[in-house]
């Protein structure tokens, strides 16, 4: 039996939330700015790079690579 690591099965629940103590700390991976948490979204925003950083599962995905742009047409 392997001990701590968490057997459930978690996929990408949108209403999975983010622990709050996590928010409290987390920056913009670029600009180590703050982050906005979008809750009808679940994303993080950073305003400063114009991005929103997706949440699966209740883990942030903190790449820029996976981050929407916030500027891009049909953007919300």
């Amino acid at each position: 039996m392997t001990h701590g690591i968490d057997d459930r099965n978690v996929k990408d629940d949108p209403t999975q939330l983010v622990d709050s103590r996590l928010l409290a700390v987390l920056v913009c991976p670029v600009t180590k700015g703050p982050l906005e948490y979008d809750v009808q979204n679940n994303e993080l925003i950073s305003h400063q790079l114009g991005k929103a950083f997706p949440i699966r599962g209740g883990v942030p995905i903190m790449l820029v690579d996976e981050a929407r742009d916030l500027n891009a047409k049909g953007s919300q």
